[in-house]
């Protein structure tokens, strides 16, 4: 992880490899060391021959994405050292290196170090602050704000008695109005604030799940729930006076939106099927790293060192759906920790409970976790299961959106809308044919794109005459420099071919722009490269000046080029840039 003893482990795999570089070993290696440390550690954490294989993965996972965490820095790090002008290395620099390319600051100090040099890490630290800052102030809003003083304002209240487990109606006792931050008598029509019950259904948002939403009602009194949260035990429902006026010791029914929390329910205990999947699929190394249980979908983040591919989504979708399919009762018990982890109940790392845990247990033994939050009695009534995104929260760590119930209708009825709107648009009849028929498309249009290249290479080809008769003479070499609109890499290629071959000292540089992208390719004859002419080292100075890079043979190379709108004034320097390789 990127934070906590996962940052240390993280930080010290990093140094091995790059330190093993340094000594000289070629490719990936920490794996092959993998096996040492186990036999070395394996009596007194057994557990580590049995996760072996999972430990290997992992680690070869770490040293892979560090290499291109290294490559990419590495060639921007030393382009900088080289650019500075004193033993000092700028903190905004180090700031970029780690914020854009993820290349740690431990490690440009350390490379710094070996250069003789040091980083300016208080400057580095006041961006990292300054960041962070940024960060908090987006996350604010005025809703957050207020939360925060209505969570102080009700401190030292008794704890709220929480009845929603079992019924989502109840009656309760107001027992402090929350306004602005300040507890308040009373509430008139109209007023937003957080209402404290003595007794409420209405669940608190905790352990991924949304806190609910619904009524408090008595006569000539209502009030709408917007949010429900929990401080110190203490519930705080969220909400505006929409009739008549509130106080403090009014009775009110308190009639949570049933619709929204058995959505909410189907959603959380798809959660946990999903979890108990997913280490069926993956391996026991897959732990819940966070989630989000609305009424819309689930979000679920997992350690898992890759993305999941196609067949693996689709088993961890099946066994989900099995356990809807087999109507699995879905109990819950309260029992003392040790107890629950006696039992196998699964419990998030780093999480503090207390004496007394909740158990939700999906009764054939797919899934048993500790859990505060609610569920459905049975699988059946999730309905069906169904994965919508699978992708990288951070490294190591996945995330999966999925969907239950009238969700999945929803979602497979977008789908086929979509489908049916791509059909129409491609004059299918069959929207079951649309991937032969886009299949087809592409065939025919790079078949277009190989037709207008050639064509481009042959008017090319009729400017090269012209271009070559107007060839600059520099020191007894012909320098041949253009810009062909329209002209890709390969008709490039064929040009420079033609300039290479050419019995006089030529040297030619030939941007092409084809697709939006802009290419530059140069050439350099035999007897050019005999005056110390070297077509990579030209191409590459080219494309510096246009925001790209490359480089290749003496007699041949190519480039890309950043900012098209530099072309022109990167080719007029090509004259003066052969005039300093000759010397």
């Amino acid at each position: 992880s990127n934070e906590g003893r996962g940052y240390v482990l993280r930080r010290l795999l990093r140094r091995a490899s790059r330190h093993g570089k340094l000594l000289g070993i070629q490719g990936a290696f920490l794996k092959d060391v993998v096996d040492t440390v186990i036999q070395e550690n394996e009596k007194a954490y057994p557990e580590l021959k049995e996760k072996r294989e999972t430990i290997q993965k992992i680690v070869s996972f770490e040293e892979e994405s560090f290499q291109k965490t290294i490559d990419q820095g590495m060639a921007l790090l030393n382009d900088l050292i080289d650019k500075a002008d004193s033993k000092v290395f700028s903190g905004d620099n180090a700031f970029t290196l780690n914020d854009t390319y993820g290349f740690p600051l431990d490690l440009t100090k350390e490379i710094l170090a070996e250069r003789g040099m040091q980083v300016d890490e208080e400057r580095f630290r006041q961006l990292m602050q300054e960041q962070r800052e940024r960060a908090r102030s987006a996350r604010k809003d005025a809703g957050a704000d207020a939360w925060k003083g209505e969570g102080s304002a009700a401190s030292g209240l008794e704890e709220t008695v929480f009845t929603g487990y079992t019924q989502m109606e109840g009656e309760g006792k107001v027992t402090a109005i929350i306004q602005n931050g300040q507890r308040v008598d009373s509430a008139a029509e109209g007023a937003e604030v957080s209402v404290v019950l003595d007794a409420t259904p209405f669940y608190g948002e905790g352990g991924g799940q949304v806190g609910d939403t619904g009524i408090l009602e008595a006569e000539g009194v209502s009030v709408d729930v917007v949010d429900t949260s929990k401080h110190e035990g203490v519930y705080l429902h969220r909400a505006v006076v929409s009739e008549g006026s509130l106080r403090v010791g009014d009775v009110l029914t308190a009639k949570v939106d049933s619709a929204r929390r058995e959505a909410i329910m189907r959603n959380h205990t798809a959660a946990h099927l999903l979890q108990a999947a997913l280490r069926k699929v993956l391996g026991d190394h897959v732990e819940q790293a966070g989630q989000l249980v609305n009424d819309r979908h689930v979000r679920f983040d997992f350690t898992h060192f890759s993305a999941l591919t196609p067949e693996e989504l689709l088993q961890v979708e099946e066994l989900v759906n099995r356990e809807i399919l087999q109507a699995v009762p879905v109990s819950v018990q309260e029992m003392g920790i040790e107890e629950a982890r006696k039992s196998g109940a699964m419990a998030l790392f780093g999480e503090k409970y207390g004496d007394v845990v909740r158990v939700v247990s999906v009764e054939d033994g797919f899934s048993k976790e500790l859990c505060g939050g609610t569920h459905m009695d049975n699988t059946a009534r999730l309905g069906l299961f169904k994965i919508v995104s699978e992708s990288s929260v951070a490294s190591g760590v996945r995330r999966i959106e999925g969907v239950t119930g009238l969700g999945v209708l929803a979602l497979l009825s977008t789908q086929a809308a979509t489908l049916l709107d791509a059909a129409r648009s491609m004059k299918v009849v069959n929207p079951m044919e649309l991937p032969l028929h886009a299949q087809q498309m592409m065939t025919q249009l790079k078949e277009k794109d190989k037709e207008i290249e050639s064509l481009n290479a042959k008017l090319a080809q009729n400017r090269l005459e012209g271009v070559f008769q107007n060839a600059q003479e520099v020191d007894g070499v012909k320098v041949v420099f253009a810009l062909l609109s329209g002209t890709g890499s390969d008709a490039l290629r064929a040009l420079c071919d033609k300039a290479k071959e050419r019995p006089e000292a030529i040297a030619a540089v030939f941007a092409g722009v084809s697709g939006g992208k802009a290419t530059l390719a140069a050439a350099c004859s035999k007897a050019a490269q005999q005056k110390g002419l070297k077509a990579g080292v030209l191409v590459k100075e080219v494309a510096q000046l246009c925001g790209g890079n490359g480089g290749g043979r003496p007699d041949f190379a190519m480039a890309g080029a950043k900012d098209q709108s530099k072309l022109d004034d990167a080719l007029a320097a090509v004259p003066e840039l052969v005039k300093k390789q000759i010397g």
